[in-house]
């Protein structure tokens, strides 16, 4: 996509005035058939203009022959054509002043070459005449707001009264309808439904924009494949959470191969996956993991206030399920308030004497004789400023059990106004329940979920993104001086000599190309000393024999020239050195690694974790986004899984993690001012105790 279509354009195909199908019929289960049977039974208003040259009417309506018959500048022109014939219909609208384009046929981009140039003309037709195309390969859009649905799924709109609703955007039109019957059958409000399908001339990011701007939209809900312009859709998240508006996007792709890098293994360890989603996630973007995860999300989002803080309280009626619960909370890292009988006086006054007040909460059968304790607990739970989201989970029997039970809990609403999340988990899925009771716990705010735990994998999700501190504080960017005359895999000596300047903390060292340089080097450095092989093509120095160690006079040093130059000669004979590099041996400490990418799509990330040889294998990292302060930084490194080794281990002392921080800072203000610098892999970084800091013992940057 080389333009992106303006909003007012986008407007004109999800709420359009005028409607042409292109390919229209009465032959049930034909596509232009399913068309316009959607729009008429929806009420659609506006003026239809239905084309077949071989129908000289359909219904009522006139059929026009052709594109080229259309009146100037109809709205939306919907394709229910052929695939062959619609590149010379795309034209033709184009010629007609034509606002957009829903093209359903398949075959284009992902089908070949050939397909491929046709999406591409049909791209630049479409910049060419300021036209918008949904598609190719997709299943429309539906307007549930104006009752305007252009898909040939059949497709009932259901007005939202006014309400909060979610905006479905997807590239996969089955599964924006899966996520559309899903919100639908749980009565959740719908405002519109774009797939988007191939992207040929307007993507996700568009339609996000749309939605963040629209009064009609609450929540976007989205399935994406594939970011084709990752920063649009950033600086449209980044709108959407300025706006009040979450998104929550499933996004598969976690086992698919990482893009391999030219130089270093950073590229690899950052794949697009995880490079996405840590620069979605700093956009504000709430990730769920599965379809039904996704409904759950954007449900909750709907339905309820916005989690009110971090901890949450339970309200349940078994012992077993407390102890399921608070297992599942520390699995999910979800919090719970610390509610006991010394903290709580309106709860501990709300139960009885021998139910002692904890989180989660067990009031035991008492709620079937005195169905009180149900708007008690509950009203004292929604008062309590510590909780910031509170589930009930309830045991739902049968219609006369869920008779006491229900009604009790809607009473604790009385008068009082939620600011908080209060979901209705039943843990007997399958219970009977009476319909009419889930409807009343909806229209009281109050989501109905047939299983707890999937509340609680929801509601963890929603309370980290909002608990997430996403301001920005991007270092000063730190240009590095003489970086413009690089090009290519830089070796070790060369980048350390670029970056020294700049703060980061290297060994003390010296360059040499010859044995007697080299020797001299020694001298002058201090023995013992390391060597190590220096050549552009030699990114894994150890793997030919390039690293030699504890070399303790010249003679040793004079010997490790000749046997390293063997050899790398008998590793590739291809690899020239450049010469080697002399380096003082340092004291010991925990192997790291400090990685960056300047990723073109998605722009400048750093890896850190723990590193040396096993770094590959272990992939115990994280990535941080360079906006980040230096505590976030901290915070991610604690992250890692063994963050046990940072704060001291049996005895061992903790390590100099806020060095290690300061490190990571240096390198993203070099990432924000060189966008040339493509990647650079710090590996190892020795981490020492607490207050002697960091040494990166190598260094490679890839230039481009």
């Amino acid at each position: 996509m080389t333009k992106r279509p303006d909003q007012v354009m986008i407007a004109r195909l999800l709420r359009p005035r005028s409607v042409a199908v292109v390919g229209a019929s009465d032959k049930p289960g034909a596509l232009g058939a399913s068309v316009l049977g959607n729009l008429d039974r929806n009420g659609f208003a506006g003026a239809i203009y239905p084309i077949n040259p071989k129908r000289e009417a359909i219904g009522a309506r006139a059929c026009l022959p052709s594109v080229e018959a259309l009146p100037e500048g109809v709205d939306v022109a919907v394709l229910a054509i052929p695939q062959p014939a619609v590149l010379d219909a795309v034209r033709g609208l184009a010629a007609r002043g034509c606002g957009a384009v829903v093209i359903f046929s398949a075959g284009f981009a992902e089908g070949g070459a050939e397909g491929m140039a046709q999406q591409a003309e049909i791209a630049r037709i479409a910049a060419e005449a300021g036209m918008v195309i949904e598609g190719p390969n997709c299943l429309g859009m539906v307007n549930h707001v104006d009752g305007v649905p252009l898909t040939f799924v059949e497709t009932e709109c259901a007005a939202h009264s006014g309400r909060r609703a979610a905006g479905i955007v997807s590239q996969s039109g089955a599964m924006a309808a899966v996520i559309g019957t899903t919100l639908q059958s749980r009565a959740v409000p719908l405002s519109y439904s774009v797939s988007t399908g191939n992207e040929a001339a307007s993507g996700v990011e568009d339609y996000v924009d749309f939605l963040v701007d629209d009064p009609d939209t609450h929540v976007i809900a989205m399935i994406v494949e594939q970011f084709r312009q990752p920063r649009a859709f950033l600086a449209a998240a980044r709108r959407a959470r300025a706006a009040g508006k979450p998104i929550v996007l499933l996004h598969p792709g976690k086992s698919s191969a990482a893009r391999e890098s030219a130089a270093t293994h950073t590229g690899a360890m950052a794949g697009d996956y995880k490079l996405m989603r840590a620069l979605v996630g700093r956009a504000g973007v709430i990730f769920a993991e599965t379809l039904e995860e996704l409904g759950d999300i954007a449900e909750l989002l709907v339905r309820c206030p916005p989690v009110a803080g971090t901890d949450m309280a339970v309200l349940g009626e078994s012992g077993a399920f407390k102890a399921l619960t608070l297992d599942l909370a520390e699995e999910l890292g979800l919090p719970l308030a610390a509610l006991d009988d010394a903290n709580s006086p309106k709860l501990r006054a709300a139960l009885p004497p021998f139910v002692p007040v904890s989180n989660p909460l067990d009031i035991t059968a008492q709620g079937l004789s005195q169905p009180e304790i149900y708007t008690n607990t509950l009203g004292a739970l929604i008062e309590d400023p510590r909780v910031g989201a509170i589930l009930a989970g309830i045991i739902q029997g049968d219609p006369v059990t869920s008779g006491i039970k229900v009604p009790a809990i809607l009473k604790a609403l009385a008068g009082r106004t939620l600011t908080k999340p209060l979901v209705f988990a039943g843990l007997d899925e399958g219970a009977g329940i009476p319909p009419h009771f889930v409807a009343d716990l909806r229209a009281a705010g109050l989501p109905w979920f047939p299983t707890s735990e999937r509340v609680l994998r929801a509601l963890a999700r929603i309370g980290r993104a909002a608990s997430a501190d996403l301001a920005d504080a991007a270092p000063a960017p730190a240009p590095v001086p003489g970086l413009a005359g690089e090009q290519g895999v830089v070796p070790e000596y060369r980048a350390k000599q670029l970056l020294g300047p700049l703060g980061l903390s290297f060994p003390a060292g010296r360059f040499a190309a010859s044995a007697d340089e080299a020797a001299a080097a020694a001298e002058a450095i201090g023995f013992p000393v390391a060597m190590k092989a220096q050549a552009a093509a030699l990114s894994h120095k150890s793997d030919a024999g390039g690293v030699a160690l504890n070399l303790a006079d010249s003679g040793a040093v004079r010997a490790a020239w000749t046997r390293m130059h063997a050899a790398v000669a008998a590793y590739d004979s291809a690899i020239a050195l450049d010469g080697v590099l002399i380096e003082g041996m340092g004291k010991r400490g925990t192997e790291m690694i400090v990685g960056a990418k300047n990723d073109p799509e998605w722009g400048p990330v750093v890896l850190a974790g723990f590193g040396g040889v096993t770094a590959e294998i272990l992939q115990d990292v994280r990535l941080i986004t360079p906006d980040l302060s230096e505590e976030q930084i901290v915070a991610e490194l604690m992250q890692l899984r063994s963050a046990a080794l940072l704060r001291g281990w049996r005895g061992s002392p903790a390590l100099d993690v806020a060095a290690l921080a300061r490190l990571i800072r240096t390198i993203s203000s070099v990432l924000l001012a060189e966008p040339s610098l493509l990647e650079l892999d710090l590996n190892p970084v020795i981490l020492h105790p607490q207050g002697e800091g960091v040494v990166a013992l190598d260094a490679l940057m890839l230039v481009g």
